[in-house]
């Protein structure tokens, strides 16, 4: 990483100031995936162990999925092809990633409220 600071406190800074300025749930639920898509590909380039790091991926997960749920059942599928994908980089990772991620998948109960 060449002596760079690795900042998640950054990166949710500008999710929370879109909240704050349009706060659009798809918006949101955007930049909350996007979020959860580069931080696994840090973490699958770099190895990183940082235990607060990949703890505040997971938080980040668990938000994107209440953003998603939020939206009309029509808006959510691209959303939830997103999130099916981090999910299964969690086996990736350590950490006990993927069940962490398939806990917070299951208790969000999409499948369910998808193919209502």
């Amino acid at each position: 990483m060449n002596n760079q600071s690795v900042s998640v406190s950054k990166a949710k800074k500008a999710i929370a100031d879109y909240k704050k300025a349009i706060g659009r749930p798809e918006g949101m639920a955007e930049l909350s995936i996007f979020y959860c898509e580069e931080a696994f590909g840090f973490l699958e380039s770099c190895s990183m162990e940082d235990e607060s790091y990949f703890a505040a991926l997971i938080r980040m997960y668990g938000r994107s999925l209440e953003f998603v749920s939020s939206l009309p059942a029509a808006q959510r599928a691209t959303y939830l092809e997103r999130l099916d994908k981090i999910r299964s980089r969690g086996s990736h990772v350590g950490w006990g990633g993927q069940d962490e991620l398939n806990s917070l998948w299951h208790a969000a109960a999409l499948d369910e409220q998808q193919s209502e």
